[in-house]
């Protein structure tokens, strides 16, 4: 990798934003105003771009995310690196067989979900990098990696516009083997408030 390539530099205009306007509910850091529910389409746009930057160095063929709220910023990012974005569905028999599929536990809203991809759109030899919106325990992206690896595709990185990094899920990715880009890193949720790593000063 690079020398040169900091995948993990806070990305100022997110950070501030994050503190100006994010609540904490519990261990919940809600921003779904601007990121995965109302959606501001020129915000959106320059976080996905500045991951595109980030990610163009592994030289994907194809962006790979679940739905549903990992769609938007996977959307931008496999535009900007002109390559195709497959996302995973959710709860879903309708997935064109030959498929693959995981059930993984979800962190947020308790039970277990199941993510399903054809094999006719995750192939043997593709260069994929997974995009999400926030990466947590980190056990979908995982099942994502899973589900391209026994497709025969080659999973070169992985990229999130915001980590918490008290959930450990950068240790569990990288354990796969898998480099990590992300934008924002909440450090711990205290009193209310997300902490976050800080961008060096200009």
């Amino acid at each position: 990798m690079s020398p040169h390539l900091d995948l993990t530099a806070p990305y100022a205009p997110l950070v501030r934003r994050i503190e100006a306007e994010g609540s904490v509910t519990g261990q919940m850091l809600v921003i779904d105003h601007f990121l995965n529910h109302r959606i501001e389409p020129g915000f959106i746009f320059e976080l996905a771009h500045e991951l595109a930057r980030r990610l163009s160095f592994f030289q994907p063929n194809v962006i790979l995310t679940a739905e549903a709220s990992g769609i938007a910023p996977a959307l931008i990012v496999a535009q900007t690196l002109n390559v195709p974005m497959v996302y995973a569905k959710k709860y879903s028999a309708q997935v064109e067989a030959p498929s693959i599929s995981r059930v993984i536990p979800s962190s947020i809203k308790g039970g277990e979900t199941r993510l399903a991809i054809s094999t006719r759109y995750i192939k043997p030899s593709q260069r994929v990098v997974i995009v999400d919106d926030f990466l947590a325990n980190g056990r979908t992206a995982g099942a994502l990696i899973e589900m391209s690896r026994e497709a025969g595709a080659d999973v070169l990185g992985a990229g999130f516009v915001v980590e918490k990094r008290f959930k450990h899920g950068r240790e569990y990715i990288e354990s796969l083997h898998v480099p990590v880009s992300t934008l924002a890193q909440v450090e711990h949720l205290e009193n209310g408030h997300a902490r976050l790593t800080q961008p060096q000063e200009e």
